[in-house]
């Protein structure tokens, strides 16, 4: 308990120096921060398959902070400025897309990031799809003015493309849902140089449904598809909660994913980017197969040989209070959106 305690004070540390700094230095050191407290976490089974993910995790986020690094100090040699917010030479901009392309894990920079989360635990691969990604994501707020739209849109569009794409033959559901990030990334990354708040309400959303999900696979101790199958005659309020959190995350019109698809679609139609909006929304439709996939396993079917002792139609343990306030708020937020779309 004390190990973890250190490890979530300094994952909150490194957050909130980064979120908070205006000088390059001090963004690496809390980005590095973050680094090593996850590193345990994911490596804290002891499992060849855990300990394979902490390595893939480190080799890829040290040459990520290596490159922003990189990046800054040749900001600073031909400008003079140590400023975030003064990012003004071509090449140091394109380092940096890298660099913060390698921390999200956003295409072509993905690989990384679907077999981390298949070796981490449910609860650390929760951490990694929304807190570790916090970070990198203010900064690629922060920076947007500087760095290329071209650039980024075709990042978002080859994301959104290979997060469907690759997601469609998983059995492991922390390998679909770790595809399905890499999809909402790009939509995050196409709108982020024309309308930031934008890319910020639907990283907040994301992260909300993701926990959500997350949460009820951890409470129904699940990790795979075929288990997924004997969930409903076990507990089937989680499932259908389950159930209507994936079909929210796939951005289905009712639920509260489709907002923040909303207003990126009307944005970039705005922008005159109408073909960008027309790519990104049919590619999205990918993710929905495999969401729908998971919302049938999850729901409709019943595993084969049945037999009466797994027809227990009461849950063992009671719904906690977070997960039904995160499912309800995954669901129902869709009517709340013409207020936020004055605020935005």
């Amino acid at each position: 308990p004390q190990a973890k305690l250190i490890f979530a004070i300094s994952l909150l540390l490194g957050t909130t120096i980064v979120i908070s700094s205006n000088h390059w230095v001090t963004i690496w050191a809390g980005l590095e921060i973050n680094t090593l407290a996850i590193l345990p976490l994911i490596a804290k089974s002891h499992h060849p398959r855990a300990i394979e993910a902490a390595t893939k995790y480190f080799l890829t986020q040290a040459t990520a902070s290596a490159l922003l690094l990189f990046s800054a100090t040749m900001n600073a040699w031909y400008t003079g400025q140590w400023d975030i917010t003064q990012l003004t030479h071509p090449t140091a901009c394109l380092v940096l897309t890298s660099a913060l392309a390698m921390k999200l894990g956003l295409a072509p920079f993905h690989f990384w990031f679907p077999e981390v989360l298949q070796g981490s635990s449910l609860t650390t691969a929760l951490i990694l799809s929304t807190a570790m990604k916090f970070p990198p994501m203010t900064l690629l707020l922060i920076t947007s003015p500087s760095l290329n739209p071209t650039l980024l849109t075709s990042m978002a569009i080859l994301s959104a493309a290979l997060g469907g794409w690759m997601g469609l033959n998983q059995t492991q559901i922390r390998k679909i849902l770790a595809f399905s990030s890499i999809s909402h990334l790009g939509w995050m990354v196409i709108i982020v140089s024309y309308n930031p708040k934008l890319t910020l309400l639907n990283f907040y959303l994301y992260a909300l449904m993701t926990t959500a999900v997350f949460l009820t696979l951890n409470a129904i101790k699940t990790s795979k598809l075929s288990t997924l199958m004997t969930t409903w005659t076990k507990t089937p309020a989680l499932s259908a909660m389950l159930m209507l959190t994936l079909l929210s995350l796939a951005g289905l019109p009712p639920f509260t994913g489709f907002l923040p698809k909303w207003f990126i679609i009307q944005e970039l139609t705005n922008q005159n980017m109408a073909p960008a909006a027309t790519a990104i929304a049919l590619l999205s439709l990918l993710g929905l197969f495999f969401y729908l996939r998971l919302a049938y396993c999850a729901t409709i079917t019943l595993p084969p040989h049945t037999t009466n002792h797994m027809k227990q139609w009461h849950t063992n343990s009671p719904i906690s209070t977070t997960i039904a306030i995160l499912t309800t708020t995954s669901i129902m937020l869709l009517p709340i959106s013409p207020m936020i779309l004055t605020t935005i």
